[in-house]
């Protein structure tokens, strides 16, 4: 079950979620991801980069130099960022991430609602990454 604390936007952003928040979540998933050997079998740092990648791809559309209403733009873009949410499912139907991890990354996506929203949630995995390359180790 994904972290009820992960909540965007100004009003509801706790000022944990860039650092204890992130850092809690990356310490689960990467422990969900080993073996009983502790070797990290799933939720492998290079293919949680790939739903980072495009997730980064998608804030850099809405967010583009002379776009003068973000939100017409996000609302345009919104069905192709949603559908990170399936992608993240097919990863894990193929076995490369744990259900703990769609969990988390499902939540995050579903939680975007325009485009201040998807700065954090970009910001939330970017710091989630951060501290899921140290823990991954």
């Amino acid at each position: 079950m994904a972290d009820t604390r992960i909540k965007f936007g100004k009003a509801d952003r706790s000022e944990e979620l860039f650092s204890e928040i992130a850092q809690e979540n990356a310490k689960r998933i990467a422990e969900d991801g080993k073996d009983r050997w502790g070797n990290q079998k799933n939720n492998k740092s290079s293919q949680l980069r790939k739903f980072y990648d495009e997730l980064v791809m998608w804030h850099d559309k809405v967010f583009e130099h002379g776009i003068v209403d973000r939100t017409v733009r996000y609302k345009e873009l919104a069905p192709f960022i949603k559908m990170l949410c399936a992608k993240v499912s097919y990863a894990r139907g193929r076995g490369h991430v744990t259900a703990s991890y769609e969990d988390l990354f499902s939540h995050v996506v579903r939680s975007i609602n325009g485009p201040e929203t998807l700065k954090d949630a970009k910001l939330f995995i970017e710091a989630f990454m951060g501290f899921y390359k140290a823990e991954e180790k």
